[in-house]
């Protein structure tokens, strides 16, 4: 019954496109020409972008470049629009965790990649493609946590503002460096910080390039909390931990749970509430459902 519900949906075609797999927000209707950018991208290897499914459901995306502090070069770029569209398509998959390897989340982008791309149509098309990629990311139907350990950077900033949480260590720190680059936020940063934390103060970050250190990223609500652990392995298993608080359950609807917020978060409210609707059709009188139907019955009696 509840797959089939879907299929007989009235939903707008807005709220049909925002929740369709895959759907970027540019195309060639904007100028965004995909396979050429590519192209140019593939011109800059070093490092990698690695992505670990666990059987818990659990996958873990790591920023693997320690030599240049985990910075993006093109080919990492690429790499993580692959692992993006394989958590798409991963069934079976709950939480994210998104890290940096060796105790450093990531400085951003290469700076080989950003001599390279120097005129404003570069900026522009390297801009949308990493919008695409990273809201992508956000809309995931996975609940989401960036482990900042050591600085994130640049990019990096950006990047963990893409996770529905955020956890760091006591010696991290965030940084959005863009004002010192003579640039403004392009992976869609800035945005996403302005409803993270509110304008006032995400202008107030934005505009004085500030250091974000562990207390002060708490108490702007930034992350959700400090890790008491500092060990890149006992970090990882802390964040497995606290991840793991919001993804017991069945697959079907830990993903309808999240899909359901997103709605909410970038739909108008009669749109989400339609979607909200067609949400409770895919899970409700499903297994799950009917289990724990079952279990309270045998309380009650």
């Amino acid at each position: 019954m509840a797959g089939n519900l879907l299929k007989t949906s009235s939903l707008s075609v807005r709220t049909k496109l925002l929740h369709q797999t895959g759907l970027p927000l540019y195309n060639t209707s904007h100028g965004f020409h995909e396979e050429g950018l590519k192209k140019k991208l593939q011109q800059f290897p070093g490092g990698s972008v690695d992505l670990q499914k666990e059987d818990s459901g659990i996958g873990i995306l790591t920023l693997n470049n320690p030599s240049k502090m985990n910075a993006f070069s093109g080919v990492m770029m690429l790499q993580l629009l692959e692992k993006v569209i394989e958590l798409e398509n991963w069934t079976e998959g709950k939480g994210l965790i998104v890290r940096g390897a060796k105790n450093t989340f990531s400085s951003g982008s290469d700076l080989n990649a950003v001599k390279a791309l120097a005129t404003p149509e570069d900026g522009m098309a390297l801009c949308m493609f990493m919008q695409n990629t990273l809201t992508r990311l956000m809309r995931l139907p996975l609940i989401s946590v960036a482990l900042i350990q050591g600085r994130a950077l640049g990019g990096g900033a950006e990047v963990t503002t893409a996770c529905d949480f955020r956890l760091m260590t006591a010696d991290g720190e965030i940084r959005f460096v863009h004002r010192e680059m003579g640039i403004v936020p392009s992976w869609g940063g800035g945005t996403r910080l302005v409803e993270l934390l509110g304008a006032r103060q995400a202008l107030k970050v934005l505009s004085g390039a500030l250091p974000l250190d562990a207390a002060r990223a708490l108490s702007l609500g930034m992350v959700e909390e400090v890790l008491r652990a500092s060990d890149e392995a006992s970090c990882l298993q802390e964040a497995r931990a606290w991840l793991g608080q919001f993804t017991q359950g069945p697959p079907q609807v830990i993903r309808a749970l999240k899909r359901s917020v997103s709605s909410g978060r970038e739909l108008c409210l009669e749109e989400a509430l339609q979607m909200e609707k067609e949400l409770v059709g895919t899970v409700w009188g499903g297994p799950a459902n009917r289990e724990a139907i079952a279990r309270k019955g045998k309380f009650n009696k």
